[in-house]
């Protein structure tokens, strides 16, 4: 059966769900093991240098102050810090202009951070009077923001807990090793709603992924109102993977996550698959089908089945329009065409079509982005394709780097989160897998014979013919995704399955705080509950 975390008590549960106190007005009953200081050494993914300092611990208390500068790129980060230390401290902890003192400040400063450190990277110095968080660019600083959160007791996630509130004394300095760590959510063979993908959002920001791939369509179903197709969504979104209701983003939702995501610096990467994975657009318009019949409905979970009607003047209408009208809803640089398994679209006639797709991605201003089948087309220099197909032993990936394309990692046998962790686990499938937790994580991106400068990042796909409910993402994605994070950002020094198992494990507490609903997955030592 499937291995579920450990329930909060009762308590817990209620108070984060309603901010209320313990019944005899104090605060609620938080396990002991989510108040311990968190050692520098188990924050994930590992920062490039942590240098504890032992005796110089910093302690929240009533009187502590947040210092940062009003300006777009600071004040955002510091109201979402003190947001969260409120909630769990019941502190009242004012964000206050900068050199402001108190007994004890928490100081975001952006400038003067180095140039080796980038637009992410950040230090983190931790005192007895202060820590300080400083960074080149916003993003930085929240990356930092995150590091601090990690270092606090595991019951910040919680509501009003009695503390104490002790960050470990000493320096961190860090940035990431890839710009590209992704994560990708298949909203298509089950659509998920606003809420689901904002709260995932919010569980990978924790890990400092940085890219959020939305797969919007396929055979299933079409989840983004295209207003110049309008049964794209009225026909194409209306059922699922087992005839489920289906459900799609209109505009205006899409507009609400693309924002969300980017108050937690994460791009979102919006993709339609095609020319294949499409029949939820045949079956909504029949004339994008070569014989102009538009199909049934599918609920099923096989692949490579339909294909548009390359060559037809109507299809690269429909193309460019539903490309303009995502080009414009997406501030991000990037917009996926797919291109994976056209197993019934002709090789001649793909690779046309993927170089006319990729065409009008660039014409609307946007980068495109495919899985690395579309490599076998002529494609813009600036073009990204993302690995995937172990079947093919990386040739696909060797072929887009040949190409001078930027390449994304995302191998089926490591990073396909929708694969089962062992044969008894009830979710996922198995065709790439089983994946353990150790499999997931003891892999390294140069291993596929791909010049370095030629790596993009890492991403983590969670493809959705199981998975019907925010609980079962979590289960699947945690906790493979917080190993995967870590490959993206941290240097290849710091990575030893051994050490990270254990480290892993200090993440539980957290995710219990939060509510996730993690996977207590074999080979990590997991504390007792």
């Amino acid at each position: 059966m499937r291995r579920r975390a450990a329930a909060l008590p009762a308590a817990v549960t209620i108070l984060a769900a309603t901010g209320a106190v313990g019944a005899c007005g104090g605060p609620p009953a938080v396990p002991e093991a989510h108040f311990m200081p968190i050692p520098m050494s188990d924050v994930i993914p590992a920062p490039l240098e942590a240098r504890p300092a032992p005796g110089a611990d910093f302690h929240i208390e009533p009187s502590t102050v947040i210092a940062a500068a009003r300006s777009a790129e600071v004040r955002p980060t510091a109201d979402w810090l003190a947001a969260l230390l409120r909630r769990g401290t019941g502190f009242p902890l004012p964000v206050v202009a900068p050199g402001s003192r108190g007994s004890g400040v928490i100081s975001l400063q952006l400038g003067d951070a180095g140039a080796a450190l980038g637009g992410e990277g950040y230090t983190l110095s931790v005192s007895p009077s202060e820590v300080r968080i400083r960074a080149n660019a916003g993003a930085g600083l929240f990356h930092g923001a995150q590091t601090l959160r990690q270092l606090l007791p595991a019951a910040i996630e919680t509501t009003h807990a009695a503390g104490p509130w002790v960050v470990e004394g000493g320096t961190i300095v860090d940035h990431p090793r890839y710009p590209w760590r992704a994560a990708m959510l298949d909203v298509a063979r089950h659509f998920f709603s606003v809420a689901d993908v904002e709260r995932y959002v919010d569980e990978l920001a924790l890990y400092k992924v940085n890219v959020l791939e939305l797969h919007l369509s396929d055979d299933q179903g079409w989840r983004i109102a295209i207003t110049s197709w309008p049964r794209l969504t009225t026909v194409g979104g209306s059922t699922a993977v087992g005839g489920g209701p289906g459900g799609y983003f209109t505009q205006a939702q899409y507009r609400e996550i693309v924002a969300y995501a980017a108050s937690r610096y994460i791009t979102i990467v919006p993709e339609i698959d095609m020319p294949g994975h499409v029949n939820a657009a045949l079956a909504s318009y029949g004339e994008l089908s070569c014989d102009g019949v538009a199909p049934p409905l599918y609920t099923g979970i096989d692949v490579g089945f339909s294909s548009l009607c390359v060559g037809r003047p109507i299809t690269m209408r429909f193309v460019d329009a539903v490309i303009a009208e995502l080009a414009a809803l997406t501030p991000g640089p990037y917009l996926s065409i797919g291109g994976d398994e056209a197993q019934s679209t002709p090789p001649s006639e793909y690779a046309s079509f993927i170089a006319e797709a990729a065409r009008a991605v660039s014409s609307h201003g946007k980068v495109p982005v495919g899985w690395a089948e579309i490599a076998a087309a002529r494609l813009p220099p600036d073009a990204v394709a993302v690995y995937w197909n172990i079947d093919d032993a990386g040739s696909s990936a060797r072929q887009a780097a040949e190409r001078g394309l930027r390449v994304v990692l995302a191998p089926a046998n490591h990073c396909y989160l929708d694969q089962k962790y062992d044969p008894s686990t009830v979710l996922g499938l198995t065709w790439a897998g089983p994946i353990s937790v150790e499999q997931s994580y003891d892999w390294e991106p140069t291993d596929y014979a791909i010049p370095a400068g030629r790596i993009e990042g890492v991403e983590a796909p969670l493809w959705s013919e199981t998975l019907t409910t925010m609980s079962d993402i979590e289960q699947m994605a945690f906790p493979r995704l917080p190993g995967i994070a870590e490959i993206g950002w941290s240097p290849p020094s710091t990575h030893d399955w051994a050490r990270y198992r254990v480290r892993l494990a200090a993440q539980a507490p957290r995710w219990e705080a939060m509510g996730i609903d993690f996977d207590r997955a074999s080979g990590v030592p997991w504390p007792q509950t």
